[in-house]
């Protein structure tokens, strides 16, 4: 393991964070929002009511806003590093600057964010985040009031070997566990932008694109079994990689 400083982390105790990942099958059926590439993701077919879409972090893509937006919702977007995107203003918020730990000239915490954006509203909300590694300290300082009105959280996970690396292990795996307290992850899929680490017998993408679920919205449900899910697209044109067999359950 000389790829990591050490502390190394406990194989054991990666193997259970990976365990509490594995997806379940919600009651409502998987469907794709945005494009068939990069950008687009699965997402549990139970949108009704939501009323809007926050997504930190723009990029060239916006069809999976788009497809939020012409579901009714309300789009809001936040990325200090690009101009005002070209996009229906009748239709998007977007918002100069970056969705981090504390709120600032630059930055802006994600409770911030959902109060000034919707001050009167209590309701039901969705997240799509991708912002190349700083999602864990959005994760680690969201309250969990609003963590509980996104019904629904698409994330992108980076860096992620480094989970063998004992202090990024303690922080990545406090977000994860976070999140586990109100969601269930319902679906995995590795960017093949980048491969994937094995070491002891865990093969670990280095970036993955996560899908929750809020639970009490999860119902009758078991482990999904099979992978990539049909309407799986890869990332980039570079050679596919499938979800790693520790990364889901397959017996019972």
């Amino acid at each position: 393991m000389d790829d990591f400083p050490t502390p190394i982390t406990d194989k054991d105790a990666l193997a259970n964070l990976i365990y509490r990942l594995a997806p379940v099958s919600p009651a409502h059926s998987l469907i794709r929002l945005g494009p068939p590439r990069d950008g687009g993701y699965l997402v549990p077919d139970d949108l009704a009511g939501i009323e809007a879409c926050f997504s930190p972090g723009v990029g060239k893509q916006f069809g999976f806003e788009c497809n939020c937006a012409g579901l009714g919702m309300r789009a809001f977007l936040a990325d200090k590093s690009v101009g005002e995107p070209a996009m229906p203003k009748e239709k998007f918020n977007f918002t100069q600057k970056y969705i981090g730990a504390t709120t600032s000239n630059d930055f802006m915490t994600l409770d911030d964010w959902v109060a000034l954006s919707l001050p009167e509203s209590e309701s039901d909300l969705l997240l799509q985040i991708d912002v190349e590694g700083y999602e864990y300290e959005i994760f680690l300082s969201v309250s969990d009031r609003l963590l509980k009105r996104f019904r629904i959280i698409v994330a992108e996970f980076h860096d992620l070997p480094m989970l063998w690396s004992q202090p990024f292990f303690q922080l990545a795996s406090r977000a994860f566990d976070k999140i586990l307290q109100s969601h269930t992850c319902v679906h995995l899929h590795p960017n093949n932008c980048c491969g994937s680490l094995t070491r002891a017998d865990l093969e670990i993408p280095t970036v993955m694109e996560f899908t929750f679920l809020r639970s009490d919205r999860i119902g009758e449900s078991a482990f999904t079994k099979r992978f990539p899910h049909p309407l799986d697209g890869d990332n980039t044109r570079k050679p596919p990689l499938p979800l790693p067999h520790c990364w889901y359950v397959k017996e019972f």
